[in-house]
């Protein structure tokens, strides 16, 4: 008997709620948001997640189940989702000033689809008013100092050609988390080589410096622009450097 995954999926204008939920989720699965192995979220929190009933999840989690994406058992629905292949790290993080794994740090990150700052926009070439991909991240240390926050713009060419940010134009609510942190890489496996302009500044009104950092593709095409700004004055500094496409 052949089985019906979201892949077979039917005619848009017929599609059910429940795969369109499906085929949300199993992008947020391979986006390695949840590694395989790893206990998903139960059916209450995805519900309010998706917005939608319980037994819509219910239905979403059995197409994932047929498919082999997800198992459940006594402790729940479970990521078999097979894991990402081990490829050699990336120097940058995402998004710029991003801390390293702290469990003692308080980090905070959400995406919105907005109209992007004015200086933001000239520098993606997006037109006045023309909403993009938004990008916040926060965090501080376990003491509450060393604050930072940063905001990043993504270009249409990036939505366009990075499969996995173009997923999240739909869920883009700014009320679920969105960590990024493989940005980089998902540009690399594109095909994209990445030229980042770092500039870092003192700000003269605040104990503070803020980071811009720009990035644009072997085309000379921009692909985001990130706004950071951390509680710290070193003196200012700009950096050059290219990280090569996957391959």
């Amino acid at each position: 008997m052949a089985r019906t995954t979201p892949h077979d999926r039917p005619l848009p204008e017929k599609e059910p709620l429940y795969w369109r939920v499906a085929t949300r989720l199993l992008g947020e699965l391979r986006d390695g948001g949840i590694p395989p192995g790893e206990r998903l979220p139960g059916e209450r929190h995805l519900a309010e997640h998706f917005g939608v009933s319980r037994e819509t999840v219910r239905q979403a989690l059995e197409v994932l189940r047929r498919d082999g994406v997800v198992a459940t058992d006594r402790r729940g629905s479970h990521a078999t989702l097979p894991g990402l292949p081990v490829e050699t790290p990336s120097s940058l993080a995402f998004p710029v000033g991003a801390r390293a794994a702290d469990p003692g740090a308080l980090d905070r990150a959400r995406v919105t689809w907005e109209t992007p700052p004015p200086e933001h926009a000239e520098a993606l070439g997006l037109a006045p008013h023309r909403p993009t991909l938004v990008h916040r991240y926060e965090s501080a240390g376990a003491d509450g100092r060393g604050r930072r926050t940063a905001m990043t713009s993504f270009s249409a060419v990036a939505l366009a050609e990075v499969e996995e940010l173009g997923r999240y134009r739909d869920r883009a609510d700014g009320a679920s988390s969105a960590q990024l942190r493989r940005a980089y890489d998902w540009m690399r496996r594109a095909g994209l080589t990445l030229h980042h302009r770092d500039s870092i500044t003192p700000l003269t009104d605040m104990p503070s410096v803020r980071v811009t950092r720009r990035v644009h593709d072997q085309y000379a095409r921009p692909l985001e622009i990130t706004d950071l700004v951390v509680d710290a004055q070193p003196d200012a500094l700009i950096y050059e450097f290219t990280l090569p496409a996957a391959g």
